[in-house]
Parts: structure tokens; sequence; C-alpha cells
């Protein structure tokens, strides 16, 4: 009959507040209210019907959506309640001549208005609770959650208040003692993280929830494994770094991913600093395309620059970072102070009419060729790009006084076997040869990134999709990995943080296992490994190690203010010497004398140990 349920929830207030007020007088006068009573009563009820209304409309009890009642619901409606009796308490006080009220039934008619006002909201949420229990039980996939913490709550009551979602919340899982059988909202702690397996057989369990956001990456790993064993399904719900106010939607459960169980501890930003050298400052980032770049033009750019210089050789690269910068922003880049430019940083001349243009105050320098095995193929083209280009936007960063250079570099920069990771330990040089210069010249220091350009989970991913096999250099092979996003964050904090001349390596956690990455995602995809998808062991390619390290013995390494940032010892470089290397370098790059270009990197970097058989035969 009512098409606006708010309209008809205002009219049963009117009448429950009606109640109210006659129930304070039933109580004063013991259920026999005299007749000069009735008259007052008549007097007052309509100002109490109004102000009451008034107030619960002030405090927000009409814009609510009462099927997600809580306890803030419940504080609005006692403040309401209060603010109402104590206005018509008011009125009849100053008014004494006009009503004769007995002040006794003020406080009855407050807690008849907070208990029935509040009791038919909260009816109102356990109706449709009930209604979708019943609805979804039917079909529903009967599911444990793991964790009875604040998220498990959130994750429950999400269930609950979408039956269309398809899941019937059984119990949980925690491995507090205190917790074990006690229940959230009728649902109980069923035993702890090793008792999954009994749980699933005797419950008929069909999913498993994670909803642990702050858990480790070890836990993860743990509880899936014991997933497995069980032959139960595992869904989860984001990390911290993904979730937003701590709020937790059923559209967001998923299933379990490889950063999941790579799940480190949050990043926490300096939000103070990094605002300090960004906001209003003209940043340009270099290999803007790639994985990394865009990354950091998308984190530069909340934090509001005056210009965002994104430069790159790779069109397409840019083509999508631009498409990407507008679709979010809703308008064109140019307006924002975005610019892209395509360029190479090994044309000096390119950069230095961009240095003219735009008149950079902050650098990330993200551009490099990465590709260990190709660029022991092509070690000329490794030092025009990871060495010439470097140096050439140093120089022109000195010469130019911008405010601060980041260099992006990588732990194959230690104690290198490659001619990549070799090229940026000469970058790493560079950069501190750079010491007495008005530019603040910094290297940031990192291992794999999940999901880059190129990296070996995408390779993976590939062949997983074409039936395998699955190909792994060495069963014992392992690397440092962190996602993408945090590697990013933590380069912009550690660009805050540096002085000049520091070498800032990153806490990549302990080093994974390739292999075992490769038998994850296999599990993630559906299928079993070695059985329905094979692992096959190729060998180490050329100038690969089988351990990565992200500190050479010499350099030592002491802590930052920030946890999982670090420094490096700095080296002093003869800057002249290095100059006339990098130029001979050059020389030789042009040339194409790839056997020379090897004996001068090992002459510059002296724990560099090439495999002299990897080194190509030039034509």
């Amino acid at each position: 009959m009512f098409k606006n349920k708010r309209f008809l929830l205002f009219i049963t207030d009117a009448i429950i507040v009606m109640g109210c007020f006659y129930g304070g007088f039933l109580f004063r006068f013991d259920g026999r209210i005299p007749a000069k009573e009735i008259i007052e009563f008549k007097k007052l009820i309509w100002i109490v019907i109004v102000v009451r209304l008034a107030s619960y409309y002030l405090f927000g009890l009409y814009r609510g959506m009462w099927r997600y009642a809580g306890i803030k619901d419940l504080l609005s409606i006692l403040k309401a309640a209060t603010i109402g009796s104590l206005i018509v308490a008011g009125i009849v006080f100053f008014r004494r001549e006009q009503f004769t009220c007995p002040r006794t039934v003020f406080p009855v008619d407050w807690l008849l208005n907070v208990i029935l006002i509040g009791g038919e909201r909260f009816v109102i949420r356990m109706l449709r609770e009930i209604r979708g229990r019943g609805r979804g039980s039917r079909e529903a996939r009967r599911v444990l959650i793991v964790g009875a913490g604040d998220a498990g709550e959130m994750t429950l009551r999400e269930i609950r208040n979408h039956p269309e979602s398809g899941y019937l919340p059984v119990g949980f899982i925690d491995d507090h003692r205190r917790k074990q059988g006690m229940s959230i909202h009728g649902v109980v702690v069923l035993g702890r993280r090793g008792d999954i397996p009994r749980v699933v057989q005797e419950r008929n369990i069909e999913e498993i929830v994670i909803a642990m956001p702050s858990a480790s990456g070890k836990v993860i790993r743990e509880i899936v494994s014991i997933c497995e064993e069980a032959g139960v399904s595992c869904k989860i719900i984001p990390g911290l770094n993904e979730l937003i106010r701590g709020h937790v939607s059923i559209k967001e459960l998923r299933d379990i991913e490889l950063e999941d169980l790579l799940r480190r501890p949050v990043v926490k930003v300096g939000l103070r600093e990094v605002s300090s050298y960004l906001k209003g400052k003209k940043v340009l980032v270099t290999g803007a395309g790639g994985s990394i770049g865009s990354e950091l033009c998308r984190q530069v750019s909340q934090f509001n620059p005056l210009k965002l210089i994104a430069l790159d050789h790779s069109e397409n690269g840019l083509f999508y970072l631009e498409y990407e910068l507008n679709k979010v922003n809703n308008e064109n880049a140019d307006s924002l102070g975005v610019h892209i430019v395509v360029g190479d940083i090994r044309d000096k001349d390119k950069l230095r009419s961009i240095f003219e243009r735009f008149r950079p105050e902050v650098i990330f320098h993200a551009a490099a060729h990465k590709h260990v095995p190709l660029m022991e193929k092509n070690p000329e083209e490794t030092i025009k790009n990871n060495i010439v280009g470097t140096a050439n936007l140093a120089e022109l960063a000195d010469e130019y006084k911008v405010e601060k250079f980041i260099n992006i570099s990588t732990d194959k920069a230690v104690n290198p076997t490659s001619v990549m990771g070799a090229s940026k330990r000469v970058a790493e040089m560079i950069v501190q040869s750079k010491s007495h210069s008005s530019t603040c010249f910094v290297s940031v220091r990192f291992g794999n990134v999940l999901g880059s350009d190129g990296s070996v989970v995408p390779l993976f991913r590939k062949q997983i999709a074409e039936g395998g096999p699955v190909t792994v250099t060495h069963p014992e092979v392992t690397r440092y990995f962190m996602t993408i996003p945090e590697a990013v964050q933590l380069i912009v904090q550690a660009g805050a943080m540096g002085k000049g001349g520091e070498v800032f390596v990153l806490d990549m956690g302990e080093p994974i296992k390739i292999v075992d990455l490769a038998r994850d995602l296999i599990s993630f995809s559906g299928f079993e490994p070695d059985e329905d998808i094979s692992i096959e062991f190729v060998g180490l390619r050329p100038g690969e190690k089988l351990h990565e390290e992200p500190l050479t013995a010499e350099e030592g390494i002491k802590a930052s203010k920030h946890k999982q940032i670090f420094v490096a010892k700095p080296d002093v470089v003869d800057s002249n010497r290095l100059q006339r290397d990098i130029e001979e370098l050059k020389f030789l790059a042009e040339r194409a004398e790839g056997k020379d270009i090897i004996n001068k990197l090992e002459e510059m970097v002296p724990n560099y140990t090439p495999k002299r058989e990897e080194v190509p035969q030039q034509i």
C-alpha cells in the first residue's frame, strides 16, 4: 500500500511515540490516569510527536538502511531519544503555567522510546536475516570461515545479508584458545587450524573462506595446504593493502592468488614526507610504460605533482598508460599536468630538450633492459641503455639542478654473474659518483616483482594455459619477490628519506623457491602438479644465478627509520675514472665488441664473475 518505506516508518514511529508517552502516564498513575491528566496528555502529545520525530530525523534514523542495523545505529537512537526528552522536559519547565505534566513521566517515556524505536529497527534486520537464511539454506554451499576476528564477523554478516551469494556459514576456525566453543551471531568456533580436515568431514563443508586480512603469507600458505589435503576449495578476503575502511564485501571474496601466499606487512608510507617532496613538483618518470614505471606514475599522481612527465621509448606502453590515467581522472591528461613523451634515454639531445621544456625537479629512473639471458646475447645494447642512458640522465639532472634523482636498481647488481647485473651495478656507481652535486642522488635496490612484464609468473601462466610443461631452470633456484604496488610504495618512501649517495635496500622477506611458485600456480589454475601439468628442469640460463643476494659482504647494512628499508654502506667512487670507463664502454658498445665489453665490466665491477663460455661471438 505504501510505496515509500521511509514514510511508513515515519508513521509507525509517530504511533510508537504516542504510545510511549501514554505509557509514561500509565506508569505514573498505576494504570489509572485521572481525567485532568488525560487533558494534560492531549495538550502535550502533538509537541512530543513533533519534537521526537524531528530529533529522530536529525540523527539520521530515516536515512539508514535498517536491514544492516548495528551498534552505531543504536547509539544514534539513544542520542535522539535523549535530546527529544530534554527538549520536551525543557518546554514543560519553562511553560509551567501552561503545562503541569508530572516529571516522572519523562524517564519512563525515554526508556520506552529507546526500547520500542530501537526494537523496531532491529526487528527489520532480524526478519531479513531469517528470510535470507530460509531462502538460501536449501541450495547454499556450506562454508567454514577461518578467522573469528573482526574480519570474520564482517564476512559472516555480509554472507547473511546477501543470501543470493549462495553461501551458508556453518562455523568458524580460529587458533585463539579462548575463542574455542564460543559463537558469533549464533555461529560457533569449531576448532583450530589443524582441525579443518575433521570439521570439513563432520560438517560436510564445501568451501572455506579465509577472513584474515593481516595474516602473513606463511600462515596463508599453511591454511591453503591444509585445505588442499582436506579436499576443499578456498576463497579469501583481500589483504589490508586492498581493504578500504575495514569493510568486507561479498563481491570481494575471490580465489587464492599468488600474491596472497606472499603477503607481507602492510607498507606504511610517511605521507607528510612523501607529499613534501612530490606535491606541486615537476616529476619525470623514465620507463613509464613498464610495470614499475607505470605504477610509479599512478602512485606519484596521487600526491598532486605540478607536472608528471611519463617518458618511454615504447609507444604501446605509453598509449595504455595515458588511456588509464585519462580514464581514472575522467578528463584530459594535459589538464592534469600529465605529459606523455616518447623518447629514448640513450638520446642525450632528446633528453636535453625534455629538460629544457619541463625542468623536472624529481626524477624516478626506472628505464632499463632487465631480461638477463637476452642481455647476455646483446651486451652492447645493455651498455647503451643501462649505463650510457643512466649517465645521460644523471649528467643532465646535475646540470639542471634537479632536487632528487631516484635510480631503480636490482639485487642482480650484487656480485653479478650477468651483463645486466653488472650494468646495473655501474648505474649505481654513476649515482654514487654524484655525491658532490646539489642534486640528491640515491638508488633503490630490490628483487623480482610479481607480474612484471617478462617475469617468471606470466611465463608460467602462459605455459599452464598451453597445457604445460612448466619449465623451471633448477630445482633449488630461489628468488626474492614482492608485489609491484608494494615495491613502488617503498621506492617513493626511500626517495623521501634520501640525503644523497645512499643505496637503499628494500626488505624482500624470505627467498622463494621457483619450483614451489610453479606448483602453486598450477594448483591455483585447477590442475594437479606433476600429474595434469608437468614441471621440467631446463638448467640455468646464461647469466643466471642459483640464489640472488641483496648485499655484498663489503657493503654491510644499517637500519633506516622505515622498518622495511635498509641502507647499504656507500662506496667511494672516483668520478673522473668512472667517466673515462663509461666513454670506453660506449665506444665498445658502438662497435659491438662483446668480449671486450665483458672484460671492461669485469675491470670496473670487481665482484662481477661472468661465465666466459656464455659470452656471445659478435658477427
